[in-house]
Formats: C-alpha cells, structure tokens, sequence
C-alpha cells in the first residue's frame, strides 16, 4: 500500500517556521513584511485563492493587502499601479492573480512586477535565473513540490524523474528544480528529468512512467495515472486540481490526476485536495 506524505503536517511545520523568523525579524525593531495582492475582475475561484494566500501569509505574521480592480481596468492603468508598488518601500512582494483578462497582456504585466519583489517568480529574468540553476524567486507550487520531496526524505540525485505537464507556471519550473545542476545551487535536485505533455503518446507516457523513481503530475486530468503506470517504490507528487460534479448529487469536489480507485503500489503519494493543496497554501 502506498504511504502518504503528510502535507498537512510539512504545511504547519513550515509556517511554524516562518512565524518564528517574522517575530524574530520584527524583535530588532523591523515592520513586519508586507505582501500586496492585485485581483482583476469577480471569478470566484481567483478570489478563493488569494483569500487562502493572505490567510496564509497573515497566520505568519505577514501583512496581506488585497487590491482588487474591475475587468474594466486597462493595460496601461494595472501595470502603472504594477510600477508604484515597485518603489513603494512598505511593500516587499507583488503577487497579480491570473488569469487575467483577455485585453491584457499576462506577460506584460508579469514582467512589470519587479524581480526582487515577484513572488510568484513569473517575471522572465527570474525564469531565466532558475533555467541557470541561479539563486531566485521560485514559483510558489513547483517550490511547494521541492519542499515535500526534501521533507519527505525522498532522494533526488541520479534518480528518474518524469514530470506530467508542460504548463509555463507549474510543469516547466518543476522540471527545471529536479534538474539543476547541485554543482551550482544548493537546493539543486539532480535527477534525470523526462517531460511529457498532452503529445506525449499514451503508451509513450506508461513506459517513462513505469521507470521513473519520481513522477510529479501537474495536468489537471483526472484519473491520467493509473496504478499499472507506477512502479513500486517510487514517489508520486500530485499537483492536478480539477473541479468534478457527481451527476447523482450535483455536488463537487476537488480530485488530482492520479487515480485512487486503484490499488496502489508505490511508495510515497501526496495528493489532492487534503495534501498538496493544503501545502500549496502554506
């Protein structure tokens, strides 16, 4: 039987953490840091999100402020009040929910955000520093992923990692960190990295599945990994979020891409929602 990461419990130790380095911060006389938000528009699921990051973030001790603007806003208008939260000297990280509104261009406004205040890590020079194995704001979830593997105790070097998606934000920079050279980070976790997406022939998905020691899925598919797919032993990391209704009940729920219904061999599995969602928000 599989045996669970605990990310509830790597969640709460890692706040612990945090709360202790902002009180210690803020006993040598510092203000606390200072997270802004911007939320475009009235999509309830972006609203969820930041709420839960602002709790997140106020539970350590950090100040949460939440702008929120109407889909009317322009371009122009977001990426200028992008520009005074840069050189406001209270605030210390600029997070732009997405998505955004279709006049506006998301790689603009991701590259507005300055560098050392992104702390979604989309700005494209931060992108590029992590494609170097260089030291720089990482995005939130691929983080959340390199956190359980290292809290877990689960060993990286030279082992066979394929990672299940593709996306910009989540597949891609997971694939990055597993790859980085440890010769040039700290936190590098030089595995053998194979990617695959929504080309990847399904019997060509199977096979690098079957030989991964750590497989990280993040396609938003649910039930796409199967027990017959996994070896026993490996690790599975499952950042696949996807909204289901029970026709019968009318009633949804939030499910991942790996499916439970099967009986499941590997070693270690954090899933969605009670895991790594709960982890993604910590």
């Amino acid at each position: 039987m599989a045996k669970l990461i605990d990310g509830k419990q790597i969640a709460a130790d890692i706040r612990s953490e945090l709360r202790q380095q902002v009180s210690s911060w803020m006993a040598q006389g510092n203000r606390a840091p200072q997270l802004t938000a911007i939320l475009i528009g009235d999509d309830p699921a972006s609203a969820t999100y930041v709420s839960n990051k602002m709790k997140a973030a106020e539970d350590v001790g950090i100040k949460s402020v939440t702008e929120t603007y109407g889909n009317e806003i322009t371009e122009e208008e977001l990426i200028n009040r992008i520009y005074q939260l840069n050189e406001d000297d209270a605030v210390d990280g600029i997070l732009v929910q997405l998505p955004l509104p279709g006049h506006i261009n998301e790689r603009k406004v991701c590259n507005s955000v300055s560098c050392d205040k992104d702390v979604d890590g989309f700005n494209e020079r931060n992108v590029g520093r992590l494609c170097l194995d260089m030291n720089t704001l990482i995005p939130c979830t691929p983080l959340g992923v390199q956190e359980l593997l290292k809290r877990a105790n689960i060993e990286t070097f030279g082992k066979n990692a394929v990672v299940v998606g593709r996306s910009k934000n989540v597949g891609m920079p997971i694939a990055m960190l597993l790859h980085a050279d440890g010769r040039n980070d700290t936190c590098a976790m030089d595995a053998t990295v194979t990617i695959c997406h929504r080309f990847t022939p399904p019997n060509e998905l199977k096979r690098f599945c079957r030989s991964a020691d750590i497989i990280v899925t993040a396609t938003g598919v649910p039930g796409l990994i199967k027990a017959d797919m996994v070896k026993e032993g490996a690790a599975i990391i499952d950042v696949g979020i996807t909204k289901v209704t029970n026709p019968a009940t009318g009633k949804t729920k939030l499910v991942g891409d790996v499916d439970f219904e099967g009986k499941l061999k590997f070693f270690y599995v954090s899933s969605i929602p009670n895991d790594t969602l709960y982890f993604i928000y910590c």
